[in-house]
């Protein structure tokens, strides 16, 4: 997924009021940028450390930046967490996920469970529908693993729990996490963050939820899917 716009390099100062950050631009300046990413973002949020923003001309918007990219030490790490979802959905129809091939209809954003959408809603004749959340990974705190959550996930928790109804009403169901960085090749839950959160997971997939993992190559001009991920739950 290419960005619409070149991304414009600074330094975090600081992370506030969750949807806030100030940054530093390479001309001096300091602008506040808007932060979609609802998680606590361990690891990225040092003061001084890389960020790459978008730029808006909407006239609408009450900020005109959006803190697209982080960074953990030298590796850069996607936190916009409406990246996923669009990256996943191109992704998906263009034939690149393996594990989802097949179906002719591709839709996003469809109403199911209990007062929830889902990511993507994927059909086809004569096959059961499939049903896919997807979730932004961005932590790692040991070499080589991605960890979700990176904060306590009661959302995320009623996801696996829907899912796991939509297997057991025939259908297929899918947890898909998008790691927005390329130094990992595992992924793991986050046990002592959100440990509820953890085991329904493995009961989602007791009951026949499917995971899928994947890792990214980021970079200022786009975040682009790139290998699968091993499972270390």
């Amino acid at each position: 997924m290419k960005f619409s716009t070149p991304l414009i390099p600074g330094k975090l100062v600081k992370r506030y009021k969750r949807f806030l950050a100030d940054v530093e631009l390479t001309d001096g300046s300091i602008v506040t940028s808007h932060t979609t990413n609802t998680g606590s973002m361990l690891g990225l949020i040092e003061p001084g450390s890389p960020v790459w923003l978008s730029e808006s001309d909407n006239p609408k918007r009450k900020l005109k930046y959006t803190w697209e990219i982080g960074a953990a030490a030298v590796t850069p790490v996607g936190v916009n967490t409406s990246v996923p979802n669009k990256l996943v959905f191109e992704e998906i129809s263009a034939g690149n996920v393996s594990e989802l091939t097949g179906y002719s209809t591709i839709k996003r954003e469809i109403k199911y469970g209990k007062n929830s959408r889902i990511d993507v809603f994927l059909q086809e004749p004569d096959r059961p529908d499939c049903y896919v959340e997807v979730k932004s990974v961005t932590l790692s705190r040991k070499p080589d693993i991605a960890e979700f959550p990176d904060a306590v996930s009661s959302r995320g928790t009623k996801h696996l729990q829907e899912l796991g109804d939509m297997v057991e009403q025939g259908h297929r169901a899918v947890m898909f996490y998008l790691a927005q960085r390329s130094d990992c090749s595992t992924f793991s839950t986050a046990k002592d963050i959100d440990p509820m959160y953890a085991n329904a997971l493995i009961e989602a997939m007791a009951r026949g939820v499917e995971v899928v993992a994947y890792s990214c190559r980021v970079c200022p001009d786009g975040i682009y899917l790139d290998k699968p991920l091993t499972l270390g739950i």
